[in-house]
């Protein structure tokens, strides 16, 4: 019985979404953003040369059709990804009125989201009154810290001396629908960190806010400080049966690799591997050796969105797709011979882009198992229907299958 593995690079955008003049960095509108071609053209460029060098080297990508995707979406040519094509590839569009994560994963998984996330505004402080006041009851402490716009590392560099003193949690926001929460591992506690984050996130739900972020970290003020491999998202439940429902309930297993499960609150999942990118990628190798047939296995790899894209740093973007590539190739000789593997992503982060945000961008639909074939524009919908069918379960939600 035939196995799908669902990988999702996060970020990974190719160009040309029709709407990303309705979506903006500061006030830049995303029109023209372009993740991978834009890391592309700086590597071949020779801008991108910190800890790598020359031309985005990614064969086993560009084998699976990521530069005819990159051209279908965007228009964009980039010679270097040019090869002998054996895969199905296509670009994919979002219809959700999000670039984020969970509108990104929803979609994919067959659920376009049916509401306008909450967002908060940027303003010092950014917070209501009665969030900051739940906050400070649920924690047991008598005031916040930051309380901001902010990133997330920069965040925590500034107010971690602060945080270690009074034991207060750092609580920020971004552009996109999130609470996140930052503490101490050792002085605030792993687990009271988690905790504090699952009791408030109902109230955050409510107001349609899509996730709260568990963020801890360790170090001090002399050595430096740094987030751990232990974020916990506690996200808004999808509003009807995802992907991941209709395989769980065909009696198939679900495997969430990376945050997953935290998206899709783990609703329809079996088990969740998580971890950095590294482990992560130790977990999908393992279960291309052991997940019985019939399996769905659905992973998300991060750290372009989070360490890279965020921080526009094009040589480490660049770094990370090299590496990702290289891995791929390992896991692609694993594979048997009736497993079918989609690589997409969810949303873009252009590096080269102005601000910090994600950017709007169709993304890749990179397909081994099915042929070489063009599979045109499709939507994010017909990956979760394309699963569905390859699988043989049944399937209720939106989308058309590709295959």
């Amino acid at each position: 019985m035939a196995r799908v593995f669902l990988i999702v690079i996060d970020s990974v955008g190719i160009g040309g979404a029709p709407d990303a003049d309705q979506f903006f960095n500061g006030d830049l509108p995303d029109t023209g953003s372009n993740t991978l071609g834009h890391i592309a053209q700086a590597c071949a460029a020779g801008q991108a040369e910190e800890g790598r060098s020359g031309p985005l080297h990614v064969p086993h990508l560009a084998a699976l059709g990521l530069g005819q995707a990159l051209e279908l979406a965007s228009g964009m040519q980039v010679p270097t990804l040019d090869a002998q094509v054996t895969g199905a590839w296509g670009a994919a569009t979002e219809v959700s009125r999000g670039k984020d994560t969970p509108s990104g994963h929803w979609e994919l998984a067959g659920v376009p989201v049916p509401w306008d996330w909450h967002t908060f505004p940027k303003t010092d402080p950014v917070f209501p009154d009665d969030v900051i006041v739940a906050i400070c009851e649920a924690a047991g402490v008598g005031g916040t810290l930051a309380n901001r716009h902010a990133s997330g590392t920069e965040v925590i560099d500034a107010e971690g001396p602060r945080h270690m003193k009074t034991g207060w949690p750092i609580c920020y926001t971004s552009v996109d629908s999130v609470l996140q929460i930052a503490a101490h591992e050792e002085v605030f506690g792993r687990e009271r960190l988690m905790q504090l984050c699952e009791d408030i996130a109902p109230m955050l739900h409510d107001m349609k806010v899509g996730r709260v972020i568990a963020r801890p970290f360790v170090g001090d003020p002399e050595s430096g400080f740094q987030r751990t491999a232990y974020r916990r998202d506690f996200a808004i439940a999808p509003p009807s049966p995802t992907l991941c429902d209709y395989i769980h309930d065909a009696g198939r297993p679900v495997h969430a690799v990376g945050k997953i499960g935290d998206i899709f609150s783990m609703r329809g999942i079996d088990d969740v591997q998580k971890g950095r990118d590294a482990d992560l990628m130790t977990a999908l190798s393992r279960l291309v050796d052991t997940a019985k047939d019939g399996a769905f296995v659905f992973a998300n790899f991060v750290e372009f969105d989070s360490e890279y894209g965020h921080r526009r740093d094009v040589s480490g973007y660049a770094r990370h797709l090299e590496w990702f590539d290289a891995e791929l190739g390992r896991v692609l000789d694993q594979l048997r011979a009736d497993d079918l593997l989609i690589v997409t992503a969810d949303h873009g982060n252009d590096p080269t882009w102005a601000g910090t945000d994600h950017t709007r961008e169709r993304v890749p639909v990179l397909v081994h198992g099915a042929g070489a074939k063009n599979l045109g524009q499709v939507a994010f919908v017909d990956v979760a229907a394309s699963v569905a069918g390859y699988l043989g379960v049944e399937y209720k939600g939106e989308g058309h299958s590709f295959l």
